[in-house]
This record gives C-alpha cells, structure tokens and sequence, in this order.
C-alpha cells in the first residue's frame, strides 16, 4: 500500500500511481484477485437468475437470493484495490454498473415527493398472517392492532394474503368486520382451506369499486398458495386486480436458528448439518414458485385491461419468480420508493418479497411501507393514477 505525503505534487502522485501498477503483485494479492475474479462470477449469476428458470437451472437461484451478499462482497474489493492504487478496483465497478437494473430494484431514491390527488387510488398489499390467529396469547390485541392499521390508512384497494375468516360466534369474523369499518365494502374471497364448515383460510381482495368479475388460479389441489382476479370499475375504466400468495420456504423453528446462528457466526458441527435440510427447502420452494409464477405470467399476458398486481412472492427482486411476473409492467417502489426497502419481518435476513407492480398506463404517484406490524410482514401501500 502506498503511503501519500502531505502536499504532494500532481506529477509525483502520477508517478507513484505508474509505478503501483508495474509493480508485481504478491502471494496474498494474486489470491485475493482470484477472490475477486469468483465474486464477478457469482455477481453475473446473480444477475442470471433473473432470466433462468430454475427448473433448467435451479442452482442460479441461490446465486439471486445471496444478490444483496455478493454485491457487497465485490464492493469491498472495489474498496480494496483503490487503496492500492490497482487498476483491478475496475473489475468489479465494471460489472456492478452492467447490473444497476438489480441495484435499483433494492435500493432507491426519490428526491420529490408528489402529492396524491382526490381520483388517485391507494393500494395497499399486506401478508396479515390470519390476523395472527395463533398468537393464542396476544390474539385479540395483534388483531386490534391491524385493523387500527388498516383503518388509519383506509386503502381504495386492499390485498390480503393469509387470510382468515369465521361465521363461528366464538371465534373472527373478519371477513365482515374489515367490510363494516373500512371503505372497501365489496369483497372477493377465495378459501383454500375450509374446517369443521365455518372456519376459512385463504386470500381477500376488498376494494369500495364496483366488481364486475371475480376468477381465481389453482396451483394445486395440495396447496394453500393461490392467485385471484378481481375486475372493477374505476371511473370508465375497467382495471383487473390480482391477488397472490405463492409458495414460501416452509422453514421450520429450527431453520430460522440455523440462519441466524450462521449471520451471527455461531454455527456448530450439527447445524452445519441441517444447512443440507435447508438447501432442499430452498430448491423446492425455487422449483414451486417457478411454476406458479409461469401461470400468472401467462394468464396476465392475455389480459386486455389495466392491471393492478399485489402479492406476497415469497421471493427476492433477484429472482425469476419476480421478473417473470412483472414482466414489462412498472413496479410502485422502483417507481417512488425510497432506501433500502425490506417487506419481510421475521427471523431472516431482510429481503423484499412483497409487490405492488402495474401496467405501464398506470403512473405511481406514491409508495411507501408501513413500518410498524404485528405479523412477519411490513404492508406496503401506494397511490396510483390512472392516464
């Protein structure tokens, strides 16, 4: 490393540059170039995933979910070689700048903030967690709780994932409650599981617009993850609302402490382990989501409405599951967010799964994240014009 003297001439620091770069590099530099030359490739990978279904390729989709990991990696060699004077700090600046579409989905700044007009409509997309139906000891108060959310922020439009509703006196509910106090009366419910006749699981969509046609995707008969269509009215304009929830990792109570043991460097022998547990779950959710995600890509392509999409993905910005979905329609967050967005709030590292995307006829006035929430999911919400 090359220590600068204080007033140093221009000409002189040119030279030292000139001669920092002819000089040879030793043992630890030459490995610490190789390093870089694997974090470039697994940056590149990253960057793959987006476009490669993981059912060709299933282990590029690790590469897409480490993104924010790798990223950070090959900026610390940018850092490292520019302390060196070494031209090698190019590398890896190179091929971050050739992925700003990745950066950008992750972080964002929006510098003026635009205020919403009386016709604009507010979407809000939120995983409730069935209103943390099994938080047996806080049940009623987490409840209140969201439906002090919701009811604070009043959405036109309201997507919920992990929904649960029922006609049981002795129990919720919730499907006629959030209709009584919110503006959204109409409501579309579709259950994927139903119990003992009164007691439903499933997805809601409630929006105060008149619905004109309600339709639904199956994944599978033996799953809970499903996608809805909604059809409104929003002035002259008909506008088709999807709902989803597609296929989470299904990680258990000791997976959640594998991660966070090996975030917080205190993996064991054993919990090394389990990681094989975990890569399997992860393989299989990839492979799940792949699938859903071609059929509401597909059943989208063929909408001629203006399109509204809110869900909870299960799935990074990184990921095909995302890019296929979204396709060439706008993302409310990319559009107006601002910082590093995280939607997920539970025992893993921060990632944004959760989306309000739309077509390109649809302008984004406003985006933002509720950042208080009693369930393992941040609601995320946004005003959206219609042109």
């Amino acid at each position: 490393m090359i220590i600068l003297k204080k007033n140093i001439s221009f000409g002189e620091l040119r030279r030292k540059i000139s001669e920092a770069r002819k000089r040879k590099l030793n043992w630890f530099n030459r490995f610490m170039l190789w390093l870089n030359y694997i974090a470039i490739v697994a940056l590149l990978c990253s960057y793959a995933a987006r476009f490669i279904n993981p059912v060709s390729f299933w282990y590029l989709a690790f590469f897409g979910l480490a993104y924010p990991v790798v990223l950070l990696v090959n900026i610390f060699f940018i850092l490292y070689w520019t302390a060196q004077l070494r031209i090698y700090s190019f590398l890896s600046l190179i091929f971050i700048l050739l992925g700003l579409r990745s950066f950008f989905s992750y972080v964002q700044i929006t510098l003026v903030d635009t205020k919403p007009q009386k016709t604009d409509v507010k979407v809000m997309s939120y995983n409730s967690m069935l209103f943390d139906l099994y938080n047996w000891s806080h049940n009623e108060k987490s409840r209140e709780e969201i439906f002090g959310m919701l009811e604070e922020e009043s959405p036109d439009i309201l997507c919920l994932q992990e929904f649960y509703t029922s006609e049981n006196p002795k129990s919720f509910n919730n499907k006629d409650t959030l209709t009584k106090f919110l503006p959204t009366t109409n409501i579309h419910c579709e259950y994927t599981t139903t119990l003992r006749g009164w007691d439903h699981w499933g997805i809601a969509t409630l929006t105060k617009y008149p619905i004109v046609r309600k339709g639904k995707l199956i994944f599978n008969t033996k799953t809970n993850n499903i996608c809805i269509f909604t059809d409104v009215i929003i002035e002259k304009d008909t506008v088709r609302i999807y709902n989803m929830h597609l296929q989470s990792i299904q990680f258990k109570k000791d997976d959640y402490k594998f991660v966070s043991d090996v975030v917080n460097n205190k993996e064991t022998q054993e919990e090394i382990e389990h990681s094989k547990s975990i890569l399997r779950r992860l393989k299989r959710g990839f492979l799940k989501r792949s699938y859903q995600s071609d059929l509401v890509a597909e059943h989208i392509s063929k909408c001629k409405y203006k399109i509204i999409v809110c869900g909870d993905f299960n799935d990074t910005p990184s990921s095909y599951t995302y890019s296929n979905i979204r396709g060439d329609m706008k993302d409310a967050f990319i559009e107006k967010g601002s910082g590093f967005e995280k939607t997920y709030n539970g025992k893993m590292p921060a990632f944004r799964i959760d989306y309000i995307l739309h077509s390109k006829e649809i302008e984004t006035v406003s985006y933002k994240r509720i950042k208080e929430s009693t369930t393992d999911h941040f609601p995320v919400s946004a005003y959206l014009r219609l042109k």
